[in-house]
């Protein structure tokens, strides 16, 4: 027999806190790497190239690591 363990109520403050350690480095480093590739384009079109590159590290990468390091943060005894 198990035991029910006690519920959890997540911590929207928290979880954007614990998010935001490794987004800013990620934007960083990728804003360092396109922005010299694409000097002389409009800005709508920079951010065209940088979207999907975040989109992308943000479900695959920063949200699994997130969820894996920091849930005792933002996971809360109810």
């Amino acid at each position: 027999m198990t035991t029910a363990s006690a519920p959890r109520k997540l911590s929207r403050v928290h979880l954007a806190l614990a998010t935001l350690i490794p987004v800013y480095p990620l934007i960083t480093t990728i804003l360092y790497v396109v922005l010299p590739l694409t000097e002389g384009w409009t800005i709508w079109q920079r951010t065209a190239v940088i979207t999907p590159i975040m989109v992308f590290a943000m479900v695959f990468v920063v949200s699994p690591f997130v969820q894996k390091r920091f849930s005792g943060f933002f996971l809360r005894s109810a």
